[in-house]
């Protein structure tokens, strides 16, 4: 097994629908809005087919440690609103399944990421600082669970006045970085 090869699974409980989630989720080019402490930019590289099946995104992302990752994800399955499959290149490459089960008014949401780390400064530092790449995931994570439920309820409000009363989600993480 090689010591820069990632598996997480990650699992969220949020109020809502399957069809919301699965529409704030799959949308890329919103991920700086509501996910703005991970994700910094996001780009369409290709537009895919109408069920978003070979949409080509490029997006810059961090954690709380000193490095951002440019990473391509394609759409290369949908299972409307039951979730998606995309495949990672660039510093990250693997697999990223998003699954969507409703249990009565919340929502199950589980995502589970198998991936290779080519970033060099994380390759090569794998075998010894995989504790730590691993912690930096899961504050990521819990950033977009956190996040989902504050878009959420944005979404829900009835008027603006009444989004205005939804803290915004945190921004970046303003951690020195050392390697962009």
């Amino acid at each position: 097994m090689a010591t820069n090869d990632y598996h997480f699974i990650d699992r969220w409980l949020v109020a809502g629908t399957i069809e919301e989630v699965y529409y704030i989720l799959s949308d890329a080019e919103s991920l700086p809005v509501w996910w703005g402490s991970v994700y910094h930019r996001v780009e369409t590289l290709e537009p895919g087919g109408p069920d978003d099946v070979g949409k080509l995104v490029a997006l810059r992302a961090s954690g709380w440690l000193p490095y951002t990752l440019k990473i391509n994800f394609r759409t290369v399955e949908t299972n409307w609103p039951h979730g998606f499959k995309m495949t990672a290149t660039g510093d990250l490459e693997g697999i990223g399944i998003w699954s969507f089960e409703q249990d009565g008014e919340l929502v199950n949401v589980t995502y589970d990421w198998t991936v290779l780390a080519n970033k060099p400064i994380v390759r090569k530092l794998s075998f010894i600082l995989k504790p730590i790449f691993r912690a930096n995931h899961n504050w990521t994570m819990r950033r977009g669970e956190e996040s989902l439920k504050l878009e959420l309820l944005r979404r829900r409000a009835a008027s603006p006045s009444a989004r205005e009363t939804i803290p915004s989600p945190p921004k970046r993480f303003f951690l020195f970085r050392l390697f962009a």
